[in-house]
């Protein structure tokens, strides 16, 4: 749910070491487009004033986070890489840590954010998960830096939580997007892709069922989220389907050393 001081707290049980939590559109300083908490740097908003954002949001935070480079990707940082580059941001479009304070962002405003945490609180990791990003297996990449940190974990003992993102209703798409997915089920992949009958080779693509269903192949169990829809909350949410020129809202994790 999305409290008083404009958070959304992922609806999983976890570790008490693990906080978690998204930012929504409001509590910031941006003008229009962009109002007014935009944390997104390269969205077109001053620079002064996302860095006035980000301070906003530092406070409620044990370190600033780590940002990364988002391209659609699917590669993933860990302490080990982030070890070979003095300073951020990081190209890729996923993170993983083990290392407590360690916070892990997220930058979207259609696309999923991700976030994971394995039972013991050991490790935790968070991915950007556009239809791009999900096809191409970020997620699933995402899983096994965290089993790389963790030797001996399983898929079944992490928990994910998908943040919010475009919804069922809004994302309309082509042919090259199911295409980009016909590796995968039959069986979900109909029910996840709508023909849209007025509008022959279009589909309205369900990007929430998408994920489970790669998120169950990859072993997880436990998923929750996909309850939101950027496109239609405006009042909560930036959404660059709908308005072309806005801001980023955040998806942060980390592992608290304070409990």
């Amino acid at each position: 749910m999305i409290s008083a001081i404009n958070k959304i707290k992922p609806s999983w049980v976890v570790h008490e070491q693990i906080q978690a939590f998204c930012t929504t559109r409001l509590g910031g300083v941006s003008k229009t487009p962009f109002a007014s908490l935009n944390l997104g740097l390269n969205a077109g908003d001053d620079s002064e004033t996302v860095l006035q954002n980000r301070s906003i949001l530092r406070s409620n935070l044990p370190n600033e986070p780590i940002w990364l480079k988002q391209i659609h990707g699917i590669a993933v940082s860990t302490p080990a890489t982030r070890g070979l580059q003095v300073d951020g941001p990081f190209e890729a479009d996923a993170a993983v840590t083990n290392i407590p304070n360690e916070v892990l962002a997220i930058l979207t405003a259609d696309c999923m954010p991700v976030l994971f945490a394995s039972k013991s609180g050991v490790v935790i990791g968070a991915a950007h998960a556009g239809w791009r990003g999900l096809s191409g297996g970020v997620l699933e990449r995402t899983i096994q830096e965290m089993i790389a940190l963790s030797p001996g974990l399983s898929p079944k003992e992490i928990v994910a939580w998908m943040g919010p993102a475009i919804g069922p209703t809004a994302f309309e798409v082509g042919e090259d997007v199911l295409k980009a997915f016909s590796g995968q089920d039959q069986s979900p992949l109909s029910k996840a892709f709508t023909p849209i009958l007025e509008r022959p080779g279009k589909y309205l693509a369900n990007l929430y069922l998408l994920a489970r269903e790669r998120l169950q192949l990859a072993g997880i169990e436990q998923i929750s989220g996909g309850d939101f829809c950027t496109f239609n909350d405006p009042k909560n949410f930036f959404s660059y389907r709908r308005d072309k020129e806005t801001g980023r809202f955040a998806s942060l994790i980390w592992i608290s050393s304070d409990i």
